[in-house]
């Protein structure tokens, strides 16, 4: 019996034993499971629990003129901030929630909501701290209860700003009295500036303000991450060459304590600056056309190219506005002016608007290159021409008048009877082959597409009506359904001077080899002594008898084309006044094309009394810097050069 008794203790002692190392078995594999296998996962999570991630913008590239000067850069902005993982200030932040929490029980009142309740403790405290920022500076800024909760819930390892955008006066008054201690502190950050405030205004453009792109390459990605606004291209160069421009994220990983404040940083990667770009533009030929706008118009566009690289020496437009009014951002009534203004445009690419004279230089090419013409051909100007029962007028009776003479006085009549000669059909064709028709293609964003070039098949397409010797008359001229933009204009005059069709112009300073590939222009097609017919004329336009006198540089041959065009009102014309223009004749270098919006109907308004003068500012600009090109001997005078 004691036999069988200690056989089933010793058998129950074995399954017990054998339980229990099972149990140990199963144990140890779950120990070794979490430790080596689990270990990795469970790394992750605490530094997800214990680590954030803060992202600061790389600085923006700059912008600088062919000379390398700096048109846009940064400058330091100021603000007031708070370094909400102060221990003073989440200790002032629980003593205040809880003084306010016991006053209302104190007082037997309910406590609607604890969130509110911790949100105006907050804003309390914080409003306490701006309270002597206001008292050494002088402000009475408030706090904002809405901006500082969003501002916890979004960034709250980002200091709070207090104020933003200190004057300098005001920065070193606080960057004087703030204690070493203060949670209180003064914070420099970058906005982007504009040294030369409306000088190219459109050209430039502006940036805005938005959440950074994080790059898929930074560590970190797994973290909760709070960022800096980054910015980006609104307009003009800023928006075409956004990603050149832009910097690269810097990102900083930091152990946080329970509350989510800074603690240690771990790991930090810099920002690095984007890519600055060289323009095309000279800033001194830019502000010789600003300068020349200032005296001369309040609306309308200039432009001046390089001929020979089809790069812009100079763009503007007006109405304008002060770039540095944009940053750090545009507020309500910035907005709201340059909106009334009507000054967002770039009329240089957007604005369309009838050639007027101009065009003649299209209308003799046509004229020429069909064989309607010759250099030598003669008509009679009386002062208007009939057709169709209608007189369309010319500004003066210039009796018998050639192609030279025709164009130094710009005779409507003239070229009335050449266009009827040469046809609508070899007018248009001519147009669009000097690409008056499309964009230009320069490497600006919001070039428009509205510009047009009429035809008989337009003309049947879009009203259902043929064509009129009256339409082919007004179209001679640069009227009737005609529209263009300045910066077309700049191009055909360009083509013009050198008998080649010029396209694809630039804003960048082109290297060598990108100038090797750029396209070759057409040749325009006309023989040298018919070329030489329109040049002459373009010559003696600009000369004391020609209507582009007030054009006229001392020592240099320029030749130019004035030009009136209306636009039809509900009460009335609005006329347009044109000047298009290069130099030297002899070896072209400049294209210059100004256009100047009038202020009032039915009032005259030429293109050598507004256009011209403000051409002869750029010119002379360019000029004084290549002497080289400048005949002093040369001497002409012209009566009362404005």
């Amino acid at each position: 019996m004691n036999t069988d008794n200690t056989k089933k203790y010793q058998s129950r002692l074995s399954i017990f034993y054998a339980i229990l190392g099972l149990l140990l078995v199963i144990l140890y594999s779950g120990l070794f499971f979490r430790q080596l296998i689990e270990s990795e996962s469970h790394a992750a999570k605490e530094k997800i629990q214990n680590q954030r991630r803060i992202l600061t913008p790389g600085p923006r590239g700059y912008l600088m003129d062919r000379e390398g000067r700096v048109l846009v850069a940064k400058k330091s902005k100021f603000s007031a901030v708070v370094f909400l993982s102060e221990n003073q200030v989440q200790k002032a932040f629980s003593d205040s929630y809880r003084g306010m929490v016991r006053d209302y029980r104190e007082r037997g009142e309910k406590i609607n909501s604890y969130s509110e309740l911790r949100i105006l403790s907050r804003a309390s405290v914080l409003q306490s701290y701006l309270k002597g920022v206001n008292e050494l500076i002088g402000r009475q800024e408030e706090v904002d209860a809405t901006a500082i909760t969003r501002h916890l819930n979004v960034n709250p390892l980002l200091p709070y700003p207090l104020i933003d955008n200190l004057a300098p006066e005001e920065f070193a008054i606080l960057l004087e009295s703030l204690p070493v201690e203060s949670p209180v502190q003064v914070y420099v950050s970058n906005m982007r500036h504009y040294p030369y405030d409306n000088a190219a205004t459109h050209a430039l453009g502006y940036v805005g303000y938005s959440p950074l792109e994080v790059q898929s390459d930074m560590p970190g990605s797994e973290l909760r991450t709070f960022a800096t606004k980054g910015t980006y291209g609104r307009n003009g160069i800023e928006k075409r060459f956004d990603e050149q421009l832009q910097g690269k994220t810097g990102s900083e990983i930091w152990v946080v304590d329970p509350s989510g404040y800074q603690v240690e940083s771990v790991q930090r990667e810099y920002p690095r600056k984007g890519r600055d770009i060289e323009l095309s533009i000279d800033i001194d030929l830019q502000l010789a056309g600003e300068a020349g706008f200032d005296l001369y118009g309040d609306k309308g566009a200039l432009i001046a190219i390089d001929i020979d690289r089809m790069e812009v020496l100079a763009m503007l437009s007006r109405p304008d506005y002060n770039l540095n009014q944009t940053t750090p951002f545009i507020s309500n009534k910035v907005f709201k002016e340059i909106s009334d203004n009507q000054a967002w445009e770039n009329k240089a690419l957007r604005g369309l608007y009838p050639p007027g004279s101009p065009f003649k230089l299209i209308t003799a090419i046509a004229g020429l290159k069909a064989g309607k013409i010759d250099d030598h051909t003669i008509f009679e100007c009386d002062g208007s021409h009939r057709v169709g029962g209608r007189n369309f007028p010319c500004m003066g009776r210039h009796g018998e008048i050639d192609l030279r003479t025709a164009i130094e006085k710009s005779c409507n009549e003239y070229f009335y009877r050449v266009g009827l000669e040469t046809g609508v059909d070899n007018l248009s064709r001519e147009a669009i082959y000097l690409r008056l028709n499309e964009p230009t293609n320069i490497d600006l964003p919001n070039e428009t597409r509205g510009m047009l070039t009429p035809s008989r098949d337009w003309k049947k397409t879009r009203f259902g009506e043929p064509w009129y010797l009256g339409d082919t008359v007004n179209m001679s001229i640069g009227q009737g359904a005609l529209i263009v933009t300045p910066l077309q204009m700049a191009l055909m005059v360009a083509s013009v001077a050198k008998n080649q069709v010029y396209s694809h112009p630039s804003i960048l300073k082109q290297s060598p080899e990108q100038l090797a590939r750029r396209p070759a222009p057409k040749p325009l097609g006309l023989p040298e002594n018919l070329h030489k017919a329109i040049i002459d004329g373009m010559d003696r336009a600009v000369s004391p008898t020609g209507t582009a006198r007030s054009a006229i540089i001392k020592g240099v041959n320029i030749g130019g084309k004035t030009g009136t065009a209306q636009i039809n009102k509900k009460d009335g014309n609005l006329e347009l006044a044109w000047f298009v223009g290069f130099a030297p004749i002899e070896d072209p270098k400049i294209a210059v094309v100004a256009l100047v919006e009038g202020q009032e109907l039915n009032v005259s308004f030429g293109g050598g009394q507004y256009a011209a003068p403000m051409a002869r500012y750029v010119l002379e600009a360019y000029f004084d810097k290549r002497p080289e090109y400048v005949n002093t001997q040369k001497v002409t005078t012209t009566a009362a050069l404005p």
